[in-house]
């Protein structure tokens, strides 16, 4: 059974917007596109993920009707994300559309959602969420940030580490303990209390930063900063899945590629039977880690009672298979992957990189090994 069929067929628009959004990536994010963008000041092309925005909507597509969005489910998100993570171009889609925007809308904050969702939907505004601290560890319960009452409003101090599209984002959305409680706060970036910086990453194709707060003025958009994030964790690893999922697959294709053209003792080594199986073995962790990411998907956009552990599910199986699949591309190419200018690095690198995303895959499963009441 594909993993379509598991989860249930998608819809003809659905597939046309895959369509879509691969044709465009197609013919402006190419591996020397990509290359470019992640040497840019701000490490994307501005002008593809502008036309992702106003030529096909992807940023407003999870975004509701009433805040400036198309407001369709979470699964056109997925399909998007999944032929980003293909092509591994970098767009503030993850950070600024998944993480930030989805935390809006979980803190319940009326008035935010009116002023700040509209730019993100367009594309035109790019949000970012501070969460973790220098350890991170994507806590529900504690962050590296904390705020104090200031008047009408708070003061905020510390760092937060990780930050996606962080050193460039126009709106900051920040995890801050409050008496010990985590609440969630708006927070301009142009002002002179907010410092932030661009750090080097092993992923180059993933803008992370570090943003500092002394003393900043922030707005309180929830209190309970604990439930939002434990809502908006499961939608980025639901997310993540997907980005992984495209990665596996195109690392997969460009070996299976390569395989058919290498020629050892006078013929194509894809030929031996030792590499037919190893790449059968790829194939199945591939289709295996769709599976999971689509029925994770379905489960959050029908907003089903085992969306948590679904989300947990993908986030573990798809970073181990793409790790998997990535580490054997490299093997299977040969010493021309572990060059600077072949493909094959790029895709370990962010196969290594996003398995740190949002929690270590090993945190998941101690998770659910005590839900189930196993022993560690």
């Amino acid at each position: 059974m594909s993993a379509v069929a598991a989860v249930g067929a998608f819809t003809d628009e659905q597939l046309e917007l895959r369509k879509t959004v691969k044709a465009l990536l197609a013919k402006h994010a190419d591996p020397g596109a990509v290359r470019r963008a992640t040497e840019s000041e701000n490490g994307y092309d501005a002008a593809l993920w502008d036309l992702l925005c106003q030529q096909v909507g992807v940023a407003a597509l999870a975004i509701p009707e009433e805040f400036g969005g198309i407001g369709a489910s979470a699964v056109e998100s997925h399909l998007v994300l999944e032929e980003l993570g293909r092509t591994l171009a970098p767009t503030p889609m993850l950070g600024s559309v998944v993480l930030a925007a989805q935390s809006i809308l979980a803190s319940g904050d009326t008035d935010a959602c009116e002023r700040l969702l509209p730019g993100i939907a367009e594309g035109t505004s790019v949000a970012a969420l501070c969460w973790t601290d220098e350890s991170g560890s994507w806590d529900t319960t504690g962050a590296g940030v904390t705020a104090a009452a200031s008047g009408a409003g708070f003061e905020l101090t510390g760092s937060s580490h990780f930050v996606l599209d962080g050193s460039y984002a126009d709106v900051l959305v920040v995890a801050a303990t409050v008496d010990g409680a985590v609440a969630l706060f708006e927070v301009d970036p142009a002002q002179d209390a907010v410092s932030r910086r661009r750090v080097p990453t092993m992923d180059t194709t993933r803008t992370l930063a570090v943003v500092e707060f002394a003393g900043a003025t922030a707005r309180l958009l929830t209190a309970d900063g604990a439930n939002a994030l434990e809502r908006v964790r499961e939608i980025a690893c639901v997310a993540l899945s997907a980005e992984q999922v495209g990665a596996a697959a195109q690392s997969l294709e460009l070996t299976v590629e390569y395989t058919k053209s290498r020629v050892q003792f006078g013929r194509p080594i894809g030929s031996f039977q030792a590499l037919k199986h190893r790449m059968a073995d790829l194939y199945f962790q591939v289709e295996t880690a769709r599976s999971a990411s689509y029925g994770a998907v379905r489960s959050l956009a029908d907003g089903a009672p085992s969306t948590g552990a679904d989300a947990a599910v993908a986030k573990v199986y798809c970073s181990e298979a793409l790790q998997a699949v990535a580490a054997d591309s490299i093997q299977l190419h040969g010493g021309i992957a572990i060059t600077w200018e072949h493909d094959a690095q790029m895709y370990f690198k962010r196969a290594h990189g996003s398995a740190q995303l949002f929690g270590q895959p090993r945190t998941y499963l101690k998770q659910m090994q005590s839900a189930a009441g196993l022993p560690a």
